[in-house]
């Protein structure tokens, strides 16, 4: 994964700072309240939900078991319909295939279908060096892209703006794009989209070349599909001469009969509707219709090493349909930017740290961005176990060492030797009620701020317990 969150600080303390923002905390509050509502009625007009769950869990893992086989699949059926096939094992190759497509064409601006994977490889700044401009067309992109800000949410990126910021955002900003917001513009939602579609029009009709990701690829046919609800994905895969999309590898089902499955269960989990207003499918290229030039960027980028974690690759299910961060206490309060990453809340929290390592504070501390609450899990339309795999990254990142690790494996060390020999416990019980007065608000030494600047320490009472039961209840207690 490209290095977009060097210099950012680790999550405890970018959520503190965002805790302490009323307006982002009241956003975030109203938005994932509404979606979680929505989506909570929609599964439940479902009397075979928990089986379409299932299914969806047992053909990903099916799927993820005999990957080489089915992206094999795939590339040949993406070939004979004439596409072409790109491999890319990490984010510099992926960018650098797109950018010389790009540049082979001779054009220097592309239209972009949302896409997590292209945020993730930084695929618009690479661009950028190269001297050619992505234009964001999903309307939650463009109001962050408008900003110069990060998508904070991964069905509702601009989640954490309101109506008001947005139009202050497209007055200000719009021009700077292309077609200039109206005068007099409100914070009307049916005018703000109305401003959006018009600034997006010209780009639509002048674009030589579009770039997507992809929801799903079909292995036995070689289809692409992306669904999404406003039309712009459908206007940047039909009218462009060519077409770019960067897909993980893990988003392949094996047959359309398993996509079926996917198509019931994403759009009632992410978008709380029956069926997505726009499911577009591709297969290759057609004469006189649509692009014609296809081709298909498969993206590895860290999830062999997650492949090969029994317990991890779980997370290589995630279809991306956000409901785990619309049910997360943490990512309420937090919001999106606070994990640093493409893939924020819970799912990022397991996803990130196995895609790029935990070799950074701030990926070290994404697996403990959880209260291992278990809401994630309940959601989940494949029913990945986030707490376990949280638990299981817990382990890798004490296991990867550091000082406050070892620290603590002393102090565990000690406490257990004391609590082994009760006299020895009775004397500093007691050593420490008498001196509690004196005790530091933060625990001493090196190391220890990590432990105890999100924790306050107990307050000692003034007895030892078997103190004050021996002087109040041992009496009443012999006969």
């Amino acid at each position: 994964m490209t290095r977009t969150d060097l210099g950012m600080p680790a999550f405890p303390r970018a959520a503190a700072a965002a805790t302490r923002d009323p307006r982002l905390r009241a956003n975030l509050t109203r938005a994932t309240g509404t979606i979680r509502g929505k989506r909570a009625q929609a599964v439940a007009e479902l009397d075979d939900w928990a089986q379409l769950r299932a299914a969806g869990a047992s053909i990903k893992d099916r799927t993820l078991r005999h990957l080489d086989h089915y992206l094999e699949q795939l590339e040949a059926a993406v070939t004979r319909a004439g596409g072409t096939v790109h491999w890319a094992s990490d984010a510099a190759e992926a960018n650098r295939v797109v950018a010389d497509l790009v540049k082979a064409t001779g054009e220097t601006e592309v239209v972009k279908v949302k896409s997590m994977t292209t945020q993730e490889i930084g695929l618009n700044e690479a661009l950028a060096a190269e001297g050619i401009t992505a234009y964001e067309t999903d309307l939650a992109e463009l109001i962050v892209q408008l900003a110069g800000d990060r998508p904070s949410h991964i069905l509702v990126p601009a989640i954490h703006k309101n109506r008001g910021e947005i139009r202050d955002i497209f007055s200000e900003t719009m021009s700077r794009w292309g077609r200039p917001a109206p005068e007099e513009l409100t914070d009307d939602p049916a005018e703000l989209a109305e401003a959006a579609r018009l600034h997006l029009r010209e780009k639509f009709l002048r674009a030589k070349v579009a770039v997507s990701g992809a929801n799903f690829m079909v292995a036995e046919t070689g289809t692409v599909v992306v669904v999404e609800s406003e039309g712009n994905g459908r206007m940047c895969l039909t009218l462009p001469e060519t077409l770019i999309s960067v897909v993980g590898i893990e988003k392949t089902v094996p047959t359309w009969q398993d996509l079926e499955v996917f198509l019931q269960t994403l759009p009632r989990s992410s978008t709380a509707e029956r069926m997505n207003p726009y499911t577009s499918l591709w297969t290759g290229i057609t004469d006189g219709d649509g692009p014609r030039q296809f081709h298909l960027v498969l993206l590895d980028n860290g999830r062999t090493d997650a492949l090969a974690d029994e317990i991890g690759r779980q997370a290589l299910r995630c279809i991306r349909c956000s409901a785990c961060l619309n049910v997360c206490p943490v990512y309420e309060r937090a919001g999106g930017h606070a994990y640093g990453s493409p893939y924020p809340g819970p799912i990022g929290a397991i996803l990130t740290p196995q895609l790029r390592g935990t070799g950074t504070r701030l990926d070290a501390s994404l697996p403990y961005a959880s209260s291992l609450c278990g809401a994630c899990f309940e959601v989940c339309p494949v029913a990945i176990d986030i707490p376990e795999v949280l638990v299981r990254l817990r382990e890798q990142v004490v296991a990867g060492g550091g000082a406050g690790h070892r620290l603590e494996k002393a102090a565990i060390r000690a406490a257990s030797w004391i609590l082994d020999h009760p006299a020895v416990l009775a004397a500093a019980e007691r050593a420490a009620s008498r001196t509690r007065r004196l005790h530091p608000r933060r625990l001493p030494g090196p190391g220890s701020g990590a432990w105890s600047e999100f924790r306050d320490l107990p307050r000692m009472p003034a007895a030892p317990f078997r103190d004050w039961w021996r002087a109040n209840r041992s009496t009443e207690e012999r006969p």
